[in-house]
């Protein structure tokens, strides 16, 4: 399982969702990137984060093929939204408010973002609506 670059695609993958598209991403936190390959393994691209230090977890995509990571620390947390290109979108919380150390993400049918907290054993609900 090698990259474009002929490097090792994954050191140690935690996480893993198919795409509606069929890609596969998974997190790396030891990589500290989102590798994503297409359904014939592929590799299409790795995303590195918007921080010098980037520690993936959760990942879960929305109905519009959109990528979120949860992305942390132990002390502060965010989640990033990529499009399924691997472009940053968005990210839906400071780094120093609301969540602590992310591990986890889910986005419902009911347009329910959930983010279960690792240190506070906790799953917050917000409601997600992403155009």
């Amino acid at each position: 399982q090698m990259d474009n670059k002929r490097q090792a695609m994954y050191n140690s993958p935690l996480y893993i969702t198919e795409n509606d598209n069929g890609d596969i991403c998974a997190s790396d936190d030891e990589k500290q990137a989102v590798v994503v390959v297409s359904k014939a393994g592929q590799h299409r691209f790795s995303y590195r984060g918007q921080e010098p230090e980037f520690h993936p977890y959760g990942i879960c995509t929305d109905c519009s093929g959109n990528i979120l990571i949860s992305v942390g620390l132990l002390s502060n947390g965010t989640v990033e939204i990529i499009s399924q290109d691997g472009h940053f979108l968005s990210r839906l919380f400071a780094m120093d408010q609301e969540i602590t150390s992310p591990r986890c993400v889910c986005v419902s049918d009911k347009n329910n973002l959930y983010v279960g907290q690792e240190m506070s054993n906790k799953v917050k609900v917000f409601k997600y609506e992403f155009k």
